[in-house]
Parts: structure tokens; C-alpha cells; sequence
């Protein structure tokens, strides 16, 4: 028996790192179908959405024109429809206060964008079930992935 197809979600505007991550997903030994959108402003519209079934896992770039992921993460966990999505960090910056900030605020992975596809891979599959189990097992748990 095949395991589920993973919906996911990556919210990127930048073109490159979104075929990147495309191409790392395809790669993977794991059956995931891939939504883009290419803003904060985007991704809130759609998963607010009346007929928006959401994605299992939602990778989330820090930094994006109109609305960023500091403001879609706060606005993801304070609505009630939304609140349980797993959402996965996305970002080149290595803050510490800023990855604080990002898990008090609900986010459960944080990903340093790395610069090498196979490290890429790597980490987007260690991240996809950190992220899902956390449907499961409501833990508090919060990982960092650096490459």
C-alpha cells in the first residue's frame, strides 16, 4: 500500500529558489504535490479560501514582498481555521533572535535556505514529517535544519 500524497505549500518569491525546491521535492522518495504562490499577500488569500483544502505542510519564506512570513506565520496562528497547519521556516538569514521569534509565534521547523541541491533534499525531507507529525503527536517540540 502507497503511502497518502503530501499536499504542499511553498510560499516564495523568488523564482530560482522556488524551482530549487521543486526539484528537490520531485527527487524525493516521497509522493507530494507541490502549490506555489509568490507572496504573503498570495498565500493568505488562498488559504483563507472558502473551498481551500489546506496542505499538509506549508514551507514559508521569511523574506517576501507585501505581506512577510513574520506577518503570515502571526496571522496563520491567530486564525482558527488555520491554526494547526505546520508551517516550516524558510529562510537564508541564521538569526537566532529571529528564529526565536519565529518559533513563539507557532512555527515548528526553521530552514536555512542552503546553496547545494542534495543538502537541499536532505533537508526538505528531514523537515516534511518533523512538520506533519506534529498533526499527531501536538508536540512543542522545534528543530532548526542548517545544510
Amino acid at each position: 500500500m502507497n503511502p497518502p500524497q503530501l499536499n504542499v505549500l511553498l510560499a516564495d518569491d523568488d523564482l530560482d529558489d522556488y524551482t530549487f525546491f521543486k526539484t528537490a521535492l520531485d527527487a524525493l522518495p516521497v509522493s507530494t504535490h507541490l502549490t506555489a504562490v509568490k507572496d504573503g499577500q498570495e498565500l493568505m488569500q488562498l488559504l483563507t479560501g472558502e473551498n481551500y483544502t489546506l496542505p499538509h505542510v506549508l514551507f514559508l519564506d521569511i523574506n517576501m514582498p507585501r505581506k512577510n512570513g513574520f506577518e503570515c506565520l502571526s496571522e496563520i496562528k491567530h486564525n482558527d481555521k488555520l491554526k494547526d497547519l505546520p508551517v516550516v521556516m524558510f529562510s537564508t538569514s541564521n538569526s537566532r533572535e529571529a528564529m526565536s521569534s519565529l518559533f513563539k509565534n507557532g512555527a515548528h521547523v526553521y530552514i536555512r535556505k542552503p546553496g547545494n541541491f542534495e543538502q537541499l533534499k536532505e533537508l526538505i525531507y528531514h523537515a516534511l514529517p518533523l512538520a506533519t507529525d506534529k498533526l499527531s503527536t501536538n508536540s512543542q517540540l522545534k528543530y532548526i535544519l542548517n545544510a
